[in-house]
């Protein structure tokens, strides 16, 4: 594997087809893996980004401590044959003078647009960026991450984009927590209590199955959590149960999907 910092050097060392990518914000884990691993069935020639982009944190939000740890997530790439890590600045992918940025207006003002304004604007402007320096065939991104791919998938639909997007099965720890490069600031406590979130969901789920209302079953099931939201909605063909709560200091997102190919 071959890391490179630049726009220049990411695009001198690209095949002409066969391009998969996977962004991230780096703190790699099973999630991540589990990314590569669907990329490498499918691409000829694989790329990562790490880039922890500042424009889809808000002010209050954990720019500034979000992990990060380059040597580790190299490894953890490498390992799970990724071909070309692309590591870009800040300055590099905002250079001075930046000032052109790309909105999915309806679907990015909802729930998490919501509680983090412009939190889309970022995703889907770094998203594009990539697109077109990387050129890849197929993008990966994982279920968890619910809105962030509808809002993606609507701006390559909206944008004309010569790319499909990819979408993994969200992986979860053996107590059923999804990962996340946040539950390291969970305190031994706090992940228990973390706990309640999947399982409301999985409460949300069942009620629904049964024909009773999914949403109330989830919110009578989170109890001791501090509720952001949880909602169910249409996103992108399915209907899923979303929630975003926060645990201590720590925002959790997580989501199931009740109808809808999964």
């Amino acid at each position: 594997m071959k890391t490179v910092r630049t726009i220049m050097e990411v695009r001198a060392e690209l095949p002409s087809e066969g391009v998969g990518l996977v962004p991230t914000m780096g703190a790699l884990h099973a999630g991540h893996i589990a990314l590569f691993e669907a990329a490498r069935c499918e691409c000829a020639f694989l790329v990562a980004s790490v880039f922890v982009n500042p424009a889809q944190f808000g002010p209050d939000e954990d720019y500034e401590r979000y992990p990060r740890d380059q040597k580790a997530d190299a490894k953890v790439a490498e390992a799970a044959g990724v071909d070309l890590l692309f590591a870009p600045s800040t300055d590099e992918m905002y250079p001075a003078g930046f000032d052109t940025w790309v909105e999915v207006e309806n679907l990015g003002r909802a729930l998490e647009g919501q509680f983090r304004p412009r939190h889309f604007t970022g995703v889907a402007t770094i998203c594009l960026k990539l697109f077109n320096i990387i050129r890849p065939e197929r993008a990966y991104f994982g279920q968890k991450d619910a809105q962030q791919v509808a809002v993606v998938k609507q701006m390559v639909r909206d944008l004309d984009l010569a790319l499909e997007i990819r979408v993994v099965p969200t992986v979860r720890d053996p107590d059923g927590l999804a990962v996340s490069s946040r539950n390291v600031y969970l305190s031994a406590d706090e992940r228990r209590r973390a706990l309640t979130l999947p399982r409301a969901l999985a409460a949300g789920e069942a009620a629904h199955r049964s024909g009773q209302d999914p949403v109330e079953a989830a919110r009578t099931s989170m109890n001791g959590l501090d509720v952001d939201y949880v909602e169910a909605v249409r996103l992108d063909g399915q209907l899923v149960l979303e929630a975003a709560v926060r645990v201590g200091g720590t925002r959790l997102i997580d989501n199931v999907v009740l109808e809808g190919e999964r």
